[in-house]
């Protein structure tokens, strides 16, 4: 499980700006994980309570934003989710596309007190 590794190295980069900006207490963090990223969210949730004991985020919540993994056909443009329809435009039925959303594993906010 990488994710503890990787939730750690998040911890660490929103206390440095937590400090940098004088902030003393985050309520919340939210993450946004894109669907066909290596992150799994049940496992970022599950090892997110050790990556921030005893650091200034103890007592922060944690919200996670599931991103789509979104294709675009090559053929017939049509813009569709790949787990959906299983990697194959639904539209037109080719397997031909380019990734367009998914892969992302992003902080978008921190909410203060």
């Amino acid at each position: 499980m990488h994710e503890l590794g990787v939730v750690i190295k998040v911890v660490k980069t929103v206390e440095d700006f937590a400090k940098k900006n004088g902030v003393k207490k985050i309520d919340t963090l939210v993450l946004q994980i894109g669907e066909l990223s290596s992150m799994i969210p049940r496992y970022i949730e599950a090892c997110y309570p050790a990556a921030v004991d005893g650091t200034l985020m103890q007592d922060t919540k944690l919200k996670i934003e599931i991103l789509p993994g979104n294709g675009r056909c090559n053929n017939c443009y049509k813009v569709f989710n790949l787990i959906k329809s299983h990697s194959q435009c639904p539209n037109c039925s080719s397997d031909e596309w380019e990734l367009l959303s998914g892969k992302e594993f992003l902080i978008k906010e921190i909410i203060a007190c």
